[in-house]
């Protein structure tokens, strides 16, 4: 088993406003930890990870293709590989989440 606590491990902030921490990894996926601060964007991308999250705290604006889908506390959403998507928090509170990415995303250009 590979066990790794938020707390010893380093987070980055690829964007201003957005805090990314990677966590466990296994041969198969990946676990990521993320909060966004009120205003903050991550500008659309894309990647080859498939992509499934939970918001454990606030709501959060994917724009996909033109769309815009509300997320909110205690739903989750899932990302194809290579689907150009964007995040907005429009919100006034901090967005806390889990991402898991498959295949691992274990070396992300941000890192």
């Amino acid at each position: 088993m590979d066990h790794v606590s938020r707390n010893t491990v380093e987070t980055a902030e690829p964007v201003d406003g957005v805090q990314l921490t990677l966590l466990a990894a296994g041969e198969r996926m990946s676990v990521q930890h993320f909060q966004i601060e009120p205003g903050a964007t991550v500008p659309e991308h894309s990647h080859p990870h498939e992509q499934v999250g939970y918001l454990v705290a606030g709501e959060l604006t994917f724009l996909i293709e033109g769309e815009e889908i509300v997320v909110s506390e205690g739903d989750s959403y899932s990302l194809a590989s290579e689907e150009p998507h964007g995040v907005e928090n429009r919100g006034d509170t901090v967005v806390e989440g889990i991402d898991v990415f498959s295949p691992p995303r274990t070396d992300p250009d941000w890192a």
